[in-house]
């Protein structure tokens, strides 16, 4: 059954401007209309639909030996019909009933191979039709390619293997079930673990419409405060769980190239069956009751084992219990085993963190976190690799004398990364980088890794074992110049290997050979759209040539443009400008503003220059560029820093600081030649959508404001959102403050809000938009309100994506696109 057309609702305030211009609507419009929704979705202008139909780039995925790449087509959008599918939402889980897979409607429609030494290209015969990929995978000798086949509509669920040599394709299993996970391969390269629909489960349970009784919960006052975001799809009852157990229930099976399958134990709840490097053991993760209605799936409880092949439990790691909440802070963790998986490199070493201070930030500790290894055959006690004085933030192995660990504390932005030898776990660790992590000037980069003969990520070092390498953004004055750096592992000291130069953007993507000087890069510049290179000691040779997606609008302008706010912040944003316009030989223009808020504990690294001038001009629908093409000129991603240095809290001030931000774009465009003060329109997604209603509601700097997705009323997220920590009732000043719903009375500006009626992001429910249209037409305010039938925090249909961009443009053009002479004055608005 397709969706409801969207539900529109509008209010205007009576004697605000009555536009008369052409094709201009009166303001005198009825408080909602139901000939709105009657019309169903809608098509934007014909400029506007060019770019949501805009061809996409394929997907490259390089094989293992480097030498290979398997190359993927997805269409650009779904249909509603598709993403309208049937789906379950339980414990934060999203699945597809029919194919027993978590929902998804994005798939791959082609597939071919690439060799990346003459570029050539490869047909596979057999593939599926019509081919609907989930996900591709690469075994670890890179022979063969598998394959999850998935219609959404029949509910088929299967798993194909290529054949790389005689590229050719056949299907070797069906019913599976991947709502928790996908096939994968391994160490041998002749199977894959996969999980099936058990053999005679039958239908998932029927949910009775009569009810058996009320939904009990129960707090016992401890006394202690715990964190509870505000999560989405939860359980409700006790049906709701047993439908959950009869979709996380799975049959754990080996799957060989030939199609053999071979069972792997019972069917359990399982939530991740792991291989280890030596291909004998499983790490297991199986769910357990009591369930929980307030929080997701990943809080449960569980019980942690190893398996051998034939499902027999050969070790039990840890029972952990459910957590309903946490300790106050970022910081805060679950006791117990954390972050469990396999040591790369090892046969088979389980390696976790566990927290030394009760997973409370709050409590004094010199130690907070342990990292742990334990090798099979799991005898004696775990052996401690590490002692971390924050929080265990990944590894990244490499060889027995050599590991990198990370540690991250969130309060203060520091990370420290350590080298540690596993095979010695006694040597004393030595430091590779201490920094902040909102510093990008000196983030070293990461550690270039690559699949091992068994499949499992390791560090790549120099043939002669005395470096690693690292790619990094490179972020710099000049904006951003991705790099490739050779380190030495003596002293940790680097050697530049690569470095983007302008006027391309140009960023390294793998290693081709063993001393860093042939790479797969990528390269992109203002015109030119990002196309896969090989280079070779400074020789440059094109392995595609995508062709530009939109090259109508081939000659918009980008200027990555540096002012300044009045507390001396530096600030970034980029301005594009429609093809054909001159600053200063033509009149300013309308601007679109799209912006998104961010937190900072330095006033220095919120001056850092984010982005780069030489990147692609890339179009995209979701941004606020296709309006360029409607005759806008776009400031997109503006510097919004909320800063809080030393002990204050950056959101103690966001209202102050919010507004010093926009009102410094403003003054720079307007400076600048580029647009007219009294047409600039602002707007966001998200975290965006609830910054411009505060600068609707706090200046007079927009002529309309545009809300995707948002959030206004912050004590409906009482226990934090975004970076903030604190809970409402231990700032409640701030929570208060911050939410645009206790100042609607202030918000005289038109407000557009949209958002998808299946939103399942923390913090934006889709009542958050609701109540606030309520509120905004309850008092006499100016908004209209569009909820998007079968749409999530992002919106994946083609109709819908639609309906958006015809919305934001006819909401453009009414209220900001003519100038304030063609319209008559509205009487005075209450000073803000």
């Amino acid at each position: 059954m397709f969706p409801a057309t969207p539900v529109v609702r509008r209010v205007l305030l009576p004697g605000v401007l009555a536009l008369a211009c052409a094709g201009a609507v009166a303001a005198q419009q009825p408080a909602s209309s139901a000939s709105d929704a009657a019309a169903g979705y809608r098509l934007p202008a014909a400029e506007l639909q060019a770019i949501v139909d805009a061809p996409r780039a394929p997907q490259l995925m390089l094989g293992p030996r480097r030498d290979v790449a398997a190359m993927m087509q997805v269409p650009p959008l779904p249909s509603i019909a598709l993403v309208a599918q049937p789906e379950l939402r339980l414990a934060g889980v999203r699945l597809n009933p029919r194919a027993y897979a978590a929902s998804r409607f994005s798939f791959g429609s082609d597939l071919w191979l690439m060799d990346v030494a003459t570029g050539r290209e490869s047909r596979i015969d057999g593939l599926p039709r019509p081919l609907s990929l989930a996900g591709a995978l690469w075994s670890p000798d890179q022979k063969y390619l598998a394959l999850n086949q998935q219609d959404p509509v029949t509910g088929a669920n299967e798993l194909w293997i290529v054949d790389v040599a005689s590229r050719k394709a056949r299907r070797v299993a069906t019913g599976l079930n991947t709502v928790l996970g996908a096939p994968r391969w391994m160490p041998d390269s002749r199977r894959l673990l996969v999980s099936l629909r058990p053999a005679g489960q039958g239908e998932a349970p029927k949910i009775d419409a009569t009810p058996t009784g009320p939904a009990v919960q129960e707090t016992q006052g401890s006394g202690n405060v715990r964190q509870l975001r505000t999560y989405q799809d939860m359980l409700r009852n006790e049906q709701d769980a047993r439908v959950l157990d009869h979709y996380l229930t799975v049959q754990p099976a080996l799957v060989s190239v030939d199609g053999k399958v071979v069972h792997v134990g019972a069917p359990a709840r399982y939530l991740g069956l792991a291989p280890s490097p030596d291909g004998r053991h499983l790490l297991s993760q199986v769910v357990e009751r009591p369930y929980s209605y307030v929080v997701p799936l990943n809080f449960f409880p569980r019980r942690i084992e190893v398996l051998d092949l034939a499902g027999r439990r050969l070790h039990s790691v840890a029972a952990l219990p459910l957590f309903e909440g946490l300790p106050s802070g970022n910081d805060a963790v679950p006791t117990g085993v954390r972050r469990i998986d396999w040591r790369s490199g090892a046969p088979a070493t389980l390696v976790w963190a566990e927290a030394q201070d009760g997973g409370d930030p709050s409590r004094a500790a010199e130690i907070r976190d342990v990292v742990y290894q334990h090798a099979a055959p799991f005898t004696g006690k775990p052996v401690e690799l590490a002692k971390l004085a924050t929080r265990f933030a990944g590894a990244t192995w490499g060889r027995g004398d050599v590991a990198l660990v990370n540690e991250f504390w969130w309060k203060t932005r520091r990370v420290k990364q350590w080298q540690v030898a596993p095979d010695a776990p006694a040597t004393a660790p030595r430091l590779v980088f201490e920094g902040s992590s909102e510093d990008r000037y000196a983030d070293p980069g990461n550690a270039v890794v690559e699949r091992d003969a068994k499949g499992f990520p390791r560090m790549k070092f120099s043939a002669d074992g005395s470096a690693f390498f690292r790619i990094g953004d490179g972020a710099s004055p000049e904006g951003d110049r991705p790099f490739l750096d050779r380190v030495s592992l003596s002293d940790f000291s680097s050697q530049r290997l690569f470095h983007s130069q302008a006027p391309h953007y140009a960023a390294p993507v793998a290693l081709l050979d063993d001393a860093g000087t042939k790479l797969l890069i990528t390269r992109e510049s203002p015109t030119e759209p990002t196309n896969y290179y090989v280079h070779d000691a400074g020789s440059l040779r094109a392995l595609t040539a995508f062709p530009h997606p939109t090259p109508q609008l081939k000659e918009v302008r980008k200027e990555q443009i540096r002012y300044r706010r009045k507390d001396g912040v530096e600030l970034t944003g980029t301005l594009y400008l429609p093809p054909g316009f001159e600053p200063g030989r033509d009149a300013p223009l309308p601007l679109l503003m799209w912006a998104y808020p961010a937190e900072f504990k330095s006033a220095a690294a919120a001056s850092q220059v984010t982005d780069s001038p030489y990147r692609f001009n890339f179009i995209s629908y979701w941004g606020p560029h296709p309006f360029l093409a409607r005759g806008f000129a776009v400031l997109d991603d503006p510097s919004m820093p909320i800063v809080g240095e030393g002990d204050r809290e950056p959101n103690d001030t966001y209202v102050e600081q919010l507004t010093a931000s926009a009102q410094a774009a403003v003054d720079e465009v307007v400076r600048r030649g580029v647009a007219d003060r009294d047409r600039i329109a602002v707007g966001g997604h998200s975290y965006g959508a609830f910054m411009t209603a505060n600068l609707l509601a706090h200046t007079d700097l927009f002529r309309a404001g545009i809300a995707r997705s948002g959030a206004y009323n912050r004590t409906l997220t009482p226990f934090g959102f975004q970076a903030e920590e604190r809970n409402y009732w231990d700032a409640r000043e701030t929570y208060m403050t911050m939410s645009p719903f206790n100042y609607v009375t202030q918000l005289k500006e038109p407000l557009l809000m949209i958002h998808g009626e299946d939103d399942n992001n923390s913090g934006t429910f889709p009542i958050q938009s609701e109540r606030m249209f309520a509120a905004l037409k309850g008092v006499g305010g100016t908004a209209r309100l569009v909820m998007l039938p079968k749409e999530s925090h992002g919106y994946r249909a083609r109709e819908s994506i639609m309906t958006m961009l015809a919305e934001t443009d006819d909401w453009l053009t009414r209220w900001v696109k003519p100038s304030p002479q063609a319209a008559v004055p509205a009487p005075a608005a209450p000073g803000k």
